[in-house]
């Protein structure tokens, strides 16, 4: 039996429609985001020295948005910092095929921690995304 939330709870679940990755520089990531990883551009709104700049993969562009959020805050520059210090990602991305998007991105120049590596359940390659932060990409054993 599926279970439904409206009839569970009498309400709708909550649904992610923005996630966020803090950026050293707005422009920078921007340009990474889109014409290197292959998204497209959602919303550019002014809000006082920044923006709200969001990213949509094009295959879902009534998906969720990635925000790419300024590090400006100390506290967002130090998580960002130790994290990646520590060589954790701070997104994960869904690829079809692995190996074939590590070789794409790395003829464009994008620097990888971890090359295409099995694990249990998927495949997963790490690269940093210029912008002060380390990014999975995840190809599932369900997925090919």
């Amino acid at each position: 039996m599926k279970f439904s939330a409206k009839e569970g709870f009498g309400y709708s679940l909550l649904k992610i429609k923005v996630t966020s990755v803090f950026v050293e520089n707005q422009e920078r990531a921007l340009e990474f985001y889109t014409k290197v990883l292959g998204f497209e551009k959602k919303q550019n709104v002014p809000v006082g020295k920044f923006r709200w700049l969001t990213v949509v993969s094009p295959e879902e562009p009534d998906g969720t948005q990635l925000l790419l959020e300024p590090n400006d805050n100390p506290a967002a520059k130090a998580y960002q910092e130790a994290i990646y210090k520590q060589g954790i990602p701070a997104a994960l991305f869904f690829v079809e095929d692995v190996r074939e998007e590590y070789k794409r991105l790395k003829q464009l120049g994008v620097s990888f921690t971890m090359e295409p590596t099995k694990v249990t359940g998927s495949t997963i390659a790490i690269l940093n995304d210029t912008c002060g932060n380390l990014t999975q990409l995840v190809q599932l054993d369900t997925m090919r």
